[in-house]
């Protein structure tokens, strides 16, 4: 990819927002606990933009433990303080508490034997699917995000979970004149 290819209009002017597009953004990802670790990053984006969170992302991963569920899940009272004073991530109580409580609820559907990417990727029947790159939200996204809700989650409107499932690959919603529209969800529909 050179910097002159036509890219998504969000990704053309941020060097580190570019090497997003580029390399993770809408690329399926099937691993369990990468898909918990960016519904939690999406969590923390609500009202900021994503840039300030990819900025913050290598704070976020060193503060949360790696997103490690198990390690996250053991967290008290004195980690959320500790976490409200790092100033290198998003020092919100709500999403800190939000994302403890996440990685309890990660760690219960896998103790009853219930993989959480399986579970993410079954709204798809495990394929992506093409997206118009103009919705923030479909009645897809709205029925993950109550399903998320019931289970407990916390920061899983339809409009985080719509732009988690881009971000995973669940959507692909590259533009087009993109050098990655329809490049990456074989079989999409």
């Amino acid at each position: 990819m050179t910097p002159t290819q036509a890219r998504c209009r969000w990704a053309e002017s941020d060097p580190l927002m570019r090497h997003y597009h580029d390399t993770e953004w809408g690329v399926p990802v099937r691993d369990a606990r990468m898909l918990w670790e960016t519904l939690m990053l999406e969590g923390f984006q609500a009202g900021l933009s994503w840039q300030v969170i990819l900025r913050k992302r290598e704070a976020f991963r060193e503060a949360f433990a790696g997103f490690d569920p198990l390690r996250v899940a053991a967290f008290d009272e004195c980690d959320v303080e500790r976490l409200m004073g790092n100033p290198g991530i998003v020092r919100a109580r709500a999403k800190i508490v939000a994302t403890i409580g996440g990685a309890r609820i990660f760690n219960e559907m896998q103790a009853r034997g219930e993989d959480f990417a399986d579970y993410c990727w079954s709204f798809t029947g495990g394929e992506t699917l093409r997206g118009d790159g103009k919705a923030t939200q479909t009645a897809l996204s709205e029925r993950i995000s109550k399903d998320l809700k019931r289970r407990g989650f916390k920061f899983v409107g339809p409009t985080i979970v719509y732009a988690w499932m881009q971000a995973v690959g669940m959507i692909d919603d590259h533009l087009p004149g993109c050098f990655l529209h329809r490049g990456l969800a074989a079989g999409a529909a």
